[in-house]
């Protein structure tokens, strides 16, 4: 299925080349500045039905246009972007239906359990999403953190997958070497969320057309939901019109059965590669 976003960076709705976020050397790349306010996508996103989409705050200076597009739609979209212990119930306060967490739980390039716990017993886990956004590395795919610009220990392996879904209700995926280039996605990574993953998973990165919709629900063996973002016409991409998706959406739900049942996580998990930690 098509889930939306709203990415949000210095109180504007922006599209970013994922992998220039936060790169002195290269300098930010956009791709799409709008001149219009995260609440009119809150909208428009409520007025086609469209949930589980979600707003991630890129940086500082976005709390007020976040917080703006939730009461627009409140208990529609995700949030994430600097959340924490602190503000996490503040986000599902504002309206948020989950609140997605990457850094905060990620801590020296490891899985800090204590916090991951602390978190979903806070929120629960059903209102909690893990961000796995990742790299290439060595033939891997590894967690990356502060901007997709650091490294973890982490690796997106069915061992791993099947340990952090004890605690989250979702995964969020963004293939970072891929996110904003309008370039293809990484289908292996996509076939990978799909054969390993116990829970829902949200996979962004590289969609161009309407067509990667139906590779997703394929080759994603009907777990995996996509964002499109630089594509979409309503982010100025020429790729994909916002109306498509949402016919998309409507024809899917109508044909199809429902998402296959995705598995339990297993009681005992293999060594998991994550530096060990909490059960």
């Amino acid at each position: 299925m098509f889930r939306p976003c709203i990415d949000l960076h210095e109180g504007k709705v922006k599209q970013i080349v994922g992998g220039t976020l936060g790169a002195e050397r290269t300098g930010l790349r956009t791709n799409f500045v709008s001149d219009r306010s995260a609440a009119w996508y809150a909208e428009l996103y409520r007025r086609d039905g469209l949930r589980g989409g979600h707003i991630i705050l890129l940086g500082p200076g976005n709390e007020s246009e976040a917080r703006s597009a939730l009461g627009a739609y409140p208990g529609g979209l995700q949030v994430g972007g600097g959340v924490n212990l602190d503000n996490a119930r503040g986000w599902l306060e504002a309206g948020g239906s989950h609140v997605i967490v990457t850094s905060w739980v990620f801590r020296e390039g490891r899985v800090d359990w204590d916090r991951l716990a602390q978190l979903a017993d806070a929120v629960g886990k059903e209102h909690l999403v893990l961000d796995l956004s990742c790299r290439r590395l060595c033939g891997d795919y590894i967690v990356v953190t502060d901007k997709w610009q650091k490294h973890t220990e982490v690796r997106i392996s069915e061992e791993n997958l099947e340990r952090l879904a004890r605690w989250c209700a979702e995964f969020l995926v963004h293939a970072a070497d891929v996110e904003g280039l309008c370039q293809g996605m990484d289908e292996a990574l996509v076939r990978k969320l799909g054969r390993d993953s116990p829970i829902p998973v949200t996979y962004a990165g590289g969609a161009k057309s309407l067509a990667d919709l139906e590779t997703v629900q394929r080759i994603g063996q009907g777990r995996i939901d996509l964002t499109i973002g630089s594509a979409l016409d309503i982010f100025g991409g020429n790729g994909v019109r916002y109306e498509d998706a949402v016919a998309f959406n409507q024809r899917w739900a109508t044909v199809q059965s429902p998402k296959s049942e995705v598995r339990s996580p297993k009681s005992k998990v293999r060594g998991s590669g994550m530096g060990g930690g909490r059960e």
